[in-house]
């Protein structure tokens, strides 16, 4: 019998092969670690020796932060072939049943509707296959966590004023919607929803609005150091163009924060 790291080592090896294959495209069943080996032995070796021997190991980030950043730039791509693994993954790593539910949630508003219904497909059978029910997941409508009045009343203003007159519905909708509502659902804590933001962000390649929220991050509990790693594991699983766009953003919102 396989040790539970060999496994685990498995599992991430035929995620890692699936990521760059658009949904639209990709096939039922995920190729084999043979099936790379006899189209490209240069995949398999990277796939061993950096990305499962090297970047998951990384001590920067903790596993369960690993899986989150993952499964929100899987869903932010809809690249599904690999999520259902991801999402296994992501639970034996510690982030919790309601946590996955509140993350789809999430990223309805940040990558789309559509998005979110493909992740739902997929979760839901990974869920059933771990006896996970209702009791478990979030409520639709739960009290919701403190909101700080006058750091929402500061935002409000300077988005209103930047595009109410033009787009009153979309800045009305962000204030009564994301702000005074989704962010304070209370199963997935304002950090992870940070983190889950700027990965999603990163991942769609968005990188114009990681000026407001790597500091939103950073003031819900994010680390430069950890917003690095991200950045870090994300190269491999979104692109390198794609963090190469956003390193120079966040490099400058750190920059200024630290004046």
């Amino acid at each position: 019998m396989r040790s539970r790291t060999g496994l685990l080592r498995l599992s991430l090896f035929a995620l890692a092969l699936t990521l760059a294959i658009p949904a639209s495209a990709a096939p039922d069943v995920s190729p084999s670690r043979k099936d790379i080996q006899m189209v490209s032995p240069a995949l398999d070796k990277y796939t061993q020796d950096r990305l499962l021997g090297e970047v998951w190991k990384r001590p920067g980030l903790s596993a369960r932060d690993r899986s989150i950043v993952t499964v929100a730039a899987l869903i932010g791509r809809n690249q599904t072939v690999a999520l259902a693994d991801h999402v296994k993954l992501a639970l034996d790593h510690g982030v919790k049943p309601a946590e996955v539910s509140e993350i789809i949630t999430h990223l309805a508003f940040y990558c789309g509707w559509a998005n979110a219904i493909s992740a739902i497909d997929i979760a839901k059978d990974v869920f059933a296959q771990r006896n996970i029910g209702p009791d478990q997941l979030p409520a639709a409508s739960p009290a919701l966590l403190p909101l700080n009045e006058a750091a929402e009343v500061d935002r409000a203003k300077r988005v209103n004023d930047q595009f109410g007159a033009m787009f009153p519905g979309v800045v009305q909708y962000t204030t009564d919607v994301l702000f005074r509502d989704l962010w304070l659902r209370p199963d997935l804590a304002p950090r992870d929803r940070s983190l889950v933001t700027i990965s999603a962000l990163i991942a769609n390649g968005q990188v114009a609005q990681l000026t407001g929220h790597i500091p939103i991050g950073m003031n819900n509990g994010l680390t430069q150091p950890e917003i690095a790693e991200a950045i870090t594991h994300l190269a491999f699983y979104v692109g390198w163009a794609n963090v190469f766009s956003a390193m120079p953003v966040a490099k400058e919102v750190f920059e200024k924060r630290a004046r």
